[in-house]
């Protein structure tokens, strides 16, 4: 009988209105997310945190109950991965663990209760399904860093990304097909659906982040998958933070642009796979009063895949798959960025 971890990577959230200003912290120290030397990093995590604690994120975060449920619901996802792994096994026990990047429980944690249990494999795998070195990366190194300080020596399999995963996508596609006709059977009018995902600045992009690429291939997937026969869909970016150029359109433009049109939306966040402040708040509250504001017809939110047995059976999938390669690749085992993307997890 043999043990193999799976660690489920997520970004985190605070868990109580006193943690708030400590994550933001973190989040802004990241090299990974404000790329200057730590100095300036030191400087401008505090002076951003300081400002959005009072402002954006105090009142994001409170509509909430000054928390974020981000942990549970990644804890929810593992404990059903972990059934699933398990089930019928008689050769490999599956452990799942629930890893944070920027609040508990983060690496060093996480790593020492890996140790403790002592597994013959490991597998890495993130909860964003789309690259991007301002998630996956700055998780795998954090990791890293935390097996180093320990000496955890176990052989270690990395999954860097899974955007077209059939799981994944079709349990999107599942969601969003209820969504969709649920408002066009209240409404008597197909919609728009908008995909939206965090969004990025420009030149972390240009400096060969695939996350864009992948972003809108997601979305391609999944509007395909729906079957819907002329399907109206766009991309658009949510939660621009500071005063770069950040990649568009953004959600906002989506909007206004659907009013000009005069046709209601379903907006899907295909970059999230569960619910946590940037969709029941930003989406569900703060841009359903922005459509109100600009007189799009309607405004309806599709669940994030979060538990849904097709995207939990996908993951499953995928770890079930990796036998003992020790190498960082996507759930496909080879590359699937196209060669000019120099940041992607396999460069």
């Amino acid at each position: 009988m043999t043990k193999t971890a799976v660690i489920l990577f997520n970004l985190g959230g605070p868990d109580s209105k006193e943690s708030i200003y400590p994550f933001l912290i973190n989040f802004f120290m990241d090299k990974n997310i404000i790329r200057a030397p730590y100095p300036v990093r030191y400087l401008v995590s505090r002076l951003i945190a300081s400002r959005r604690t009072k402002r954006e994120a105090g009142d994001s975060y409170g509509e909430l109950g000054d928390k974020s449920p981000l942990l549970e619901n990644s804890l929810r996802q593992a404990r059903a991965l972990e059934q699933n792994l398990n089930e019928g096994q008689t050769r490999t026990v599956y452990k799942t663990f629930v890893c944070m990047r920027y609040w508990h429980p983060m690496a060093p944690e996480i790593v020492g209760q890996v140790k403790t249990w002592n597994p013959d494999h490991i597998i890495l795998l993130p909860l964003y399904p789309q690259y991007s070195t301002t998630t996956t990366r700055s998780s795998f190194q954090t990791w890293d860093d935390a097996c180093d300080d320990i000496d955890l020596l176990i052989p270690t399999s990395t999954i860097c990304c899974y955007p077209f995963d059939n799981g994944f996508i079709s349990a999107s596609a599942d969601n969003v097909k209820k969504i969709y006709g649920q408002a066009q059977a209240e409404t008597g009018q197909p919609p728009r659906v908008l995909f939206s995902a965090h969004g990025l600045p420009e030149d972390i992009i240009r400096d060969g982040d695939p996350y864009q690429w992948q972003c809108e291939e997601t979305a391609r997937r999944i509007a395909q998958k729906t079957g819907l026969e002329n399907l109206d869909w766009q991309i658009c970016y949510q939660s621009r933070v500071g005063p770069k150029k950040w990649i568009g359109p953004s959600t906002e433009e989506a909007l206004e642009k659907a009013a000009h049109d005069q046709v209601g939306v379903v907006i899907l966040p295909h970059a999230f796979t569960q619910e946590h402040v940037e969709t029941l708040v930003e989406i569900e509250i703060e841009y359903r009063e922005k459509a109100h504001e600009l007189n799009v017809p309607f405004f309806y939110r599709v669940p994030t895949v979060s538990d849904h047995s097709l995207f939990i059976e996908g993951l499953a999938d995928i770890v079930r798959a990796e036998g003992y390669r020790t190498w960082t690749a996507p759930d496909t085992g080879k590359r699937l960025c196209p060669s000019g993307f120099c940041r992607c997890g396999m460069a």
